[in-house]
This record gives C-alpha cells, structure tokens and sequence, in this order.
C-alpha cells in the first residue's frame, strides 16, 4: 500500500465532499433552469461535472495506491433559493470549504512525506484557485447587474471565458 491510513481516511472524506459539491451544483442548475436562465444553468451543469471528475480522480488514486475506497451517501443539497446571488454565495462558500480540505490533505501528506500524494494534490490547490477565482467573479458580476439584470449576466457569460465558459456559450475547461 503506497498511501498512508490517515491520509486515505482523508481522501475518502474529500470524496464525499467532491460528490456532495456535484449534487448541490445539480441542484443550483436546475434552480437556473427553472427561472430560464439556460446559460447560468449550463455553467452550473458543467460545474457538477467537474466535482464529479474530481470525486473520481481521488477514487482513482486510492485504487492505485491500494488504498480502501468508500463510496459514501450525501446530505441533501440545498434545493430552494431566494435569488442568483444566493445560489452563487453558497457555491463560492463551497469552494472555499473545498479549498481547505484540499490543503489540509497537502498537509497530511507533506507530514506523512508522501511525495506521490503531494504531486498528486497539487493539481487541485492550482484547480482551487481558479475555481475560487471564477466563482467570486460570477457573485460580483451577479450583484453588480441584480436581480432584474440577470439576463445581462447571461449574455456576459456566454461570451466571457474567463468564468469558465467556452466561446459557444458551453460551460469549459
């Protein structure tokens, strides 16, 4: 076994948390969608997506350092929310939690000396901040336009890269 009990422990938690940010994600697309924001709830789509991705690739990893997987159940996502800004703040405060749980799992391994491990998270302290990053730009750009400007967000975004989406208005990479 080439990971540490302590650290897949670790891991295994920020499994949980990875699917659990997918379904919140779901669930904060699906809010867009129900106020036909079709941009807004793409971005969000593609951002499950991705936290499934993430959830995957620390699966991935403990199968490769013979760790022990555990596919956990999830809390229930947030379904009801009294605005855009409030779907957004949440994800951002999301990704913030996320972000810690990342270093904290840099931490476990820099303490165990687990090079495999550091190389591995470092991918995902860069990821962090560019999702940090994007999601605050998405809260500010939300609150400057309010609530009856959203369909000006949408056409900001869907020729913004830089918040994630590609040029065809398709969430991205």
């Amino acid at each position: 076994m080439l990971i540490g009990d302590r650290l897949n422990d670790a891991i295994n938690e920020q499994i949980q948390s990875e699917f659990f940010a997918s379904a919140q994600y779901i669930a904060i697309a699906v809010w867009f969608d129900g106020e036909a924001l079709p941009v807004l709830a793409k971005y969000f789509y593609r951002q499950s997506e991705e936290e499934r991705e993430h959830a995957m690739k620390f699966v991935h990893y403990l199968v490769e350092t013979g760790g022990k997987v555990i596919i956990p159940g999830l809390p229930e996502p947030t379904n009801a929310f009294d605005s855009a800004a409030a779907c957004v703040e949440l994800s951002l405060t999301q990704e913030v939690k996320v972000t810690n749980q990342i270093n904290t799992l840099m931490d476990i391994a820099k303490e165990e000396n687990d090079h495999l491990a550091q190389h591995f998270l470092q991918w995902f302290v860069e990821e962090q901040l560019e999702e940090v990053a994007s999601m605050d730009a998405l809260l500010k750009t939300i609150k400057r336009a309010g609530e009856g400007g959203l369909l000006h967000v949408e056409q900001y975004l869907s020729r913004n890269a830089a918040l994630g989406l590609g040029e065809e208005g398709e969430a991205g990479e």
